[in-house]
């Protein structure tokens, strides 16, 4: 199943492919931000994206925005995943481990196939960019939701 950082790259894509002998500027809000589809996301996520995968970077770059208590399904990555929170308070659980907290200025780097879920606190909001590495053209499987009582 594609996320919905996938599928709003699709539409980033509509705005032109990228040079590689050229600087690029994608501005913001060129390609508008779409809401977490239910099966993927908990809570209120909005998803803002910033720039599609291509032959050059493999990346799909995303900035998330998320409620409290809004997070993720867990979740795996063929290729992994970099998160870099820009604001608030968030967590992240690795399946199988203790929950941890991610602040501003923190660099998340989750593993091929690590199964995991992020997302805000209880309490307060958190946004990340997150670089999700492409392969064969997929960047996420989706997995069950968190329950209430795991992310508590």
């Amino acid at each position: 199943m594609r996320s919905a950082l996938a599928a709003a790259a699709v539409t980033a894509a509509t705005i032109g492919p990228a040079s590689a002998d050229t600087i690029e500027i994608r501005h913001n809000g060129e390609t508008p931000a779409v809401i977490g589809a239910p099966n993927n996301f908990t809570g209120h996520a909005v998803i803002s994206p910033m720039y599609p995968p291509n032959d050059f970077t493999r990346t799909n770059v995303g900035l998330v925005d998320f409620a409290p208590g809004a997070r993720t399904t867990w979740h795996t990555h063929p290729a992994g995943q970099m998160l870099i929170v820009t604001a608030g308070r968030g967590w992240i659980q690795e399946e199988g481990k203790e929950r941890r907290v991610i602040e501003p200025g923190d660099v998340v780097w989750i593993p091929v196939g690590v199964k995991h879920w992020h997302g805000a606190t209880n309490k307060t909001s958190m946004s990340h960019i997150a670089l999700t590495y492409m392969k064969s053209e997929q960047n996420v499987d989706w997995l069950e939701p968190v329950s209430d009582e795991q992310y508590r």
